[in-house]
């Protein structure tokens, strides 16, 4: 969630890295293939591939285009192989064109959007949904509504909101009943507006702008989604929440697919220090619970792209997302194998020592 001040321009100056990244990257990398794996294995993976795009900015010493605004960070996500779809920040990365011109970009690019995210602007520090102040509880909504406009013309149809606000310090410092059902009534007003948009909830546990959070955990925005009652609500979940909030992903993703409101996912990986979000990269830090993400997706027929969530920081982005890419794909035939390797039968009986032996073949 870097980047949630709208009017955030941080970049990662590389030029003091070294080594091997010291190479400049082409631009001839094909960008939005259409093809999503590449050999000839039968069980390739059939969805879309998303990246963070505020994570372009980083090392502009490697590539060979300038990298000044979001439409050369749109350009160099063109670059990466395998990637597919852009999910841009609203309203940050709309203050300096259209959103025809947004389009047109990905165009060029043979990407598509994937998604809208929310990034509510520093003024809502005291709140988005849940402010104090009513009139500033009506601009958080109608910010939304302007998300999935957005959305709309983009060719999309998937609002994510996650805000950096929506919670509090202090015990007794809000009361919580009545945040909770400003949230419910305002994701309901957005839902109806737009019956064609699915509003999905990233839930996350706590950060450095809110303690604790209104929606703080997978079974809490479960709750969310049915007290809310849309079939346009569902949730996003990423992988980096679920570990600060102390969850097995593989759980948190089965709890809410059972429920068909698993609208999106954010892979990454991290050290699950306690509040930390580390934004690794997918499988990295935990691949045998990154391979029963994938298992879970499958089983549960997730339809959305996958999106990574990821801070890559000193290292090469381009590259960096290539890796995510791929080792989902390696992720998501080693799943297809499990079944016929008896792992129902091994759930079955609870064995741990025979489930272990089996992900580590396949891994």
């Amino acid at each position: 969630e870097e980047g949630i001040m709208d009017e955030e321009v941080h970049v990662l100056d590389g030029s003091t890295m070294i080594a091997e990244d010291s190479v400049a990257t082409s631009l001839a990398r094909g960008g939005g293939s259409t093809t999503v794996d590449d050999d000839d294995d039968d069980d390739v993976c059939p969805l879309l591939f998303g990246s963070r795009l505020n994570s372009m900015k980083d090392r502009p010493d490697l590539s060979s285009s300038p990298i000044h605004d979001v439409r050369d960070w749109v350009k160099r996500q063109g670059t990466i192989n395998g990637l597919n779809c852009v999910d841009f920040n609203y309203p940050q990365h709309f203050h300096s064109w259209t959103n025809e011109e947004a389009k047109q970009a990905l165009d060029d690019e043979n990407l598509v959007a994937g998604a809208v995210c929310l990034r509510y602007p520093s003024k809502f520090a005291r709140g988005a949904m849940i402010h104090p102040d009513p009139a500033m509880r009506r601009e958080a909504i109608e910010i939304t509504k302007e998300a999935a406009r957005t959305a709309r013309e983009l060719g999309c149809d998937e609002v994510v909101v996650w805000s950096a606000y929506d919670g509090y310090d202090y015990p007794f410092q809000v009361n919580y009943d009545e945040k909770w059902d400003q949230i419910v009534d305002a994701f309901r007003e957005c839902c109806d507006a737009f019956p064609d948009i699915k509003f999905s909830l990233e839930f996350k546990p706590t950060d450095e702008n809110t303690r604790f959070f209104t929606v703080p955990s997978t079974g809490a925005a479960l709750l969310l989604v049915k007290e809310i009652d849309r079939p346009n609500m569902g949730l996003t979940l990423d992988v980096g929440h679920m570990l600060m909030a102390g969850e097995n992903p593989g759980q948190s993703i089965a709890m809410v697919g059972r429920e068909k409101k698993l609208f999106g996912v954010q892979l990454n990986d991290g050290y699950t220090r306690l509040a930390a979000e580390d934004g690794m990269m997918f499988g990295s830090i935990h691949p045998s619970m990154a391979l029963e993400v994938i298992y879970q997706l499958r089983k549960t027929g997730y339809k959305g792209h996958f999106y990574f969530d990821t801070f890559p920081q000193r290292t090469d982005p381009v590259k960096e997302a290539e890796y995510n890419i791929q080792r989902v794909k390696k992720f998501w035939k080693a799943a297809g194998k499990l079944d016929e390797m008896g792992l129902q039968e091994v759930m079955d009986n609870h064995d741990a020592l025979a489930a272990l032996d089996i992900t580590n073949k396949v891994i």
